[in-house]
């Protein structure tokens, strides 16, 4: 074999090489890929969105009903500003079912904890068009502001065909629609602002009976959102409801109108249930004289909101009955949602201190419980303590649920001496579930001493002279003092023995010489 067949050889071999392994790491690479990605080409997230009791919602032409749907965090970690929307199938107006006033329709969820679920629902009406079939609509999950969805689900829903075809029928954008037997009024699920960006949704809707115009369509009436006043509605207060109305009739006005509110019974107990909002007039009903074509009008009513509510939105029917242009009745209905907010309510414990005084460095522990009294959570609480003559001290509490009790425990360092019992302050700050922090404090009284060194309690030579090197020689004196106090004693002492000494020798001297006298008086 010559030179040059054998490099076309090894070339061969090579290329049948490559050619038998290129298609595997293909394959692994595009494998790996999906793993990360999943089939929808983006990171996937255990978030389930599903319809409740798993059930296929029927609908009807004309009918507005709730669907209502629960999201559950199975990611590991906690969520937060979370929205679900559906897709309205952009330009395939064919893939929703559904009457559509604006651009989207979407729901909040601000936090959504690991291995829990919330529940969240939409007001849909269904069009006259739509057909007996069964639709796929997809749920999306986003999080903040983000377009990419982080997890996607279709949910399923029938539909049935409207029982009577009508000719006479126009349902366009100007509002008309309806034949001289019956009507619907306009509208679908929505999402409003009540005044403080709370996001609620309401749905308007309903059905029209005899009230065609000499045109024949019948003018339709719709709620185009509403407002309260104050824009946060609190339980167990007052406010005031104006809901804003539109004639969608371009030629037939609408007159002799009335509405009537009628609001969701709470409570169980058949002695204490009531509906979540009662009128403080006594009455739910409003009356209008009418509304010009292509007009708008507002309706007002004060309410007051039960004070046991939960804090959750709450949805009140408004019917509404009123005459077309030859006094024909008309009905129709709508339904709004009003975001109602329950006030936190919470207590301390008496401090426990010990001990009560503490030295500069020294150290003091003050415990109590705090008590939720409320029918809220309180998220991330935290104590913080300041005040005169301590270290600034803050410690994390953590979540503290409805009816539960939260535990602090603070050691609090002396920094510096206070003249007798200064104040020092607990400030206690928590958030709602929308994030907003509100605080409290509470007070009580501590003492800071200064500090005693044990060292001082005995003489040291050293220390002292060092101490005294700038002033009096207390030491030097003082020894010198014991000195001459020990001469003086011993002088004391040796003149007094000697004394003694004297005397002692003067009276042996003296016995003696009795002892001689003695002797020389008894000699013959």
């Amino acid at each position: 074999m010559t030179k040059s067949r054998r490099v076309m050889a090894v070339i061969v071999a090579a290329l049948l090489i490559i050619a038998m392994i290129l298609p595997g790491l293909v394959v692994k690479a595009e494998a790996a890929e999906e793993k990360e990605t999943g089939e929808t080409g983006r990171v996937t997230t255990k978030v389930t969105i599903e319809s409740k009791d798993n059930k296929t919602l029927q609908y009807k032409p004309g009918e507005s009903q709730k669907w209502t749907l629960v999201i559950t965090n199975k990611t590991g970690q906690k969520l937060s500003n979370l929205s679900v929307s559906p897709d309205m199938g952009g330009e395939n107006a064919d893939a929703w079912p559904f009457k559509t006033d604006y651009q989207k329709y979407e729901q909040k969820i601000d936090t959504l904890e690991n291995g829990d679920h919330k529940e969240i629902s939409f007001d849909f009406l269904q069009r006259d068009d739509a057909g007996t079939r069964r639709y796929a609509i997809p749920f999306s999950v986003y999080t903040g502001d983000n377009d990419e969805p982080i997890a996607t689900h279709k949910l399923y829903v029938n539909t049935t065909e409207k029982p009577q075809a009508d000719n006479s029928q126009n349902q366009g954008d100007n509002g008309n629609g309806g034949g001289s037997g019956s009507g619907s009024a306009d509208g679908g699920a929505m999402t409003a602002s009540v005044g403080n960006d709370e996001p609620a949704v309401y749905s308007g809707g309903g059905s029209g009976s005899s009230g065609s115009s000499s045109d024949g369509s019948v003018p339709r009436v719709i709620v185009t959102g509403f407002d309260t006043n104050p824009p946060e509605v609190h339980a167990g207060s007052d406010f005031t409801l104006t809901i804003h109305l539109k004639n969608t009739s371009k030629k037939t006005k609408v007159q002799n109108m009335l509405f009537e509110l009628e609001a969701p019974t709470e409570g169980t107990d058949e002695q204490t249930s009531a509906p979540a909002f009662l009128p403080t007039s006594g009455s739910n009903s409003i009356y209008l004289d009418g509304i010009k074509a292509d007009g708008t009008a507002d309706i007002s009513l004060t309410l007051n909101a039960k004070a046991n509510l939960l804090q959750k939105p709450y949805s009140i029917n408004l019917s509404m009955k009123y005459e077309g242009s030859q006094a024909t009745q008309i009905e129709s209905s709508s339904s709004i949602s009003i975001p109602v907010k329950q006030d936190a309510r919470f207590e301390f414990s008496e401090f426990e201190i010990s001990p009560q005084t503490i030295e500069v460095g020294g150290e003091a522990n003050v415990m109590c419980s705090l008590y939720n009294l409320g029918r809220i959570k309180l998220y991330n609480a935290k104590a913080r303590f300041e005040g005169n003559g301590i270290k600034k001290q803050e410690i994390f509490i953590g979540n503290v649920e409805a009816g539960a009790t939260g535990s602090i425990d603070a050691m609090l360092k002396g920094e510096k001496v206070t003249n007798g019992n200064s104040k020092i302050t607990m400030t206690l700050s928590y958030e709602d579930e929308s994030g907003n922090i509100s605080e409290t404090t509470k007070d009580f009284e501590l003492e800071v001493t200064e500090a005693v060194d044990d060292s001082d309690m005995h003489m040291n030579t050293d220390g002292d002279i060092e101490a005294g090197s700038g002033g009096f020689p207390v030491v030097p004196v003082v020894v010198v003092i014991v000195i001459i106090a020990g001469a003086v004693a011993a002088v004391v002492f040796v003149k007094k023995k000697k004394k003694k000494q004297m005397l002692n020798e003067e009276e042996e001297l003296l016995d003696e010489l009795d002892r001689s006298s003695e002797d020389e008086r008894e000699q013959p």
